[in-house]
């Protein structure tokens, strides 16, 4: 990929994003199309470019094309008490290319009006790939803990979230050392940063430096769930 020229969003995208805070319905939308698409839609695809392009310098896996990465503004209110129509924030997420986009562990960048937001890790696995994770957690936590624990990543995105069981999962041991990592659902970092941020050249190397320093842990959850997807291969291949 060419190097990137992106230097930051238009100040029109924060606002535009406020504003639809405040009038999330379908008719100021669709009045304001236009807008969204010359000052969020366009220019996130080439944030997300330009961070997928730096990727392939450090973690070529993860680079993704923006027309994947870049979550669409449309929400889904199927089943969520929450029915705007419309998202207000916009998100990108940078995923594996073997295991595909949400399941597996990956890195995510989101801009609202409030905040720049920075994520990596595991937050929605189905329920094999959350047994797979555990168990690559409970042969291997001490590495896993060495990567948490590195000062650098520490400092940039604080400690490893996520939601928990308040017993521990059926199956493990209820004394093993990392039985409270085994508790968890979700593993993830997330970091909110000043959203001016987002209109100024820092912004790719800002979100790449924190996407680079959460990488071993977001590979090390991945481990497990490639070396499923290689088992499975002659099989896949098969159908």
């Amino acid at each position: 990929m060419r190097k990137s020229t992106f230097n930051g969003l238009p100040a029109d995208a924060l606002r535009f994003l406020g504003d639809l805070e405040k009038n999330n319905n379908r008719e100021w939308f669709e009045a304001n199309k236009q807008r969204y698409v010359e000052s969020v839609k366009e220019p996130v695809e080439a944030f997300a470019a330009a961070l997928s392009a730096g990727l392939m310098k450090t973690a070529p896996a993860y680079a993704t094309d923006p027309k994947r990465a870049v979550y669409r503004i449309y929400r889904d209110t199927r089943f969520s008490p929450n029915k705007t129509p419309y998202k207000t924030n916009a998100g990108a997420l940078f995923f594996h290319y073997v295991l595909g986009k949400n399941e597996a562990s990956g890195l995510y960048v989101e801009i609202n009006a409030k905040h720049v937001g920075i994520a990596g890790g595991v937050y929605m696995p189905g329920p094999e790939s959350l047994r797979l994770i555990r168990v690559h957690l409970m042969e291997n936590h001490e590495r896993f803990e060495k990567l948490v624990k590195a000062r650098a990543l520490a400092s940039l995105m604080g400690e490893l979230q996520g939601d928990a069981l308040s017993r521990p999962p059926k199956g493990f041991p209820p004394d093993h050392p990392a039985i409270e990592w085994l508790k968890r659902k979700q593993w993830y970092y997330w970091r909110e940063l000043d959203p001016a941020l987002a209109k100024t050249a820092e912004l790719v190397p800002e979100v790449l430096h924190r996407f680079t320093k959460m990488l071993p842990v977001v590979d090390f959850f991945n481990e497990p769930l490639l070396a499923q997807r290689k088992r499975l291969a002659p099989l896949i291949l098969d159908l």
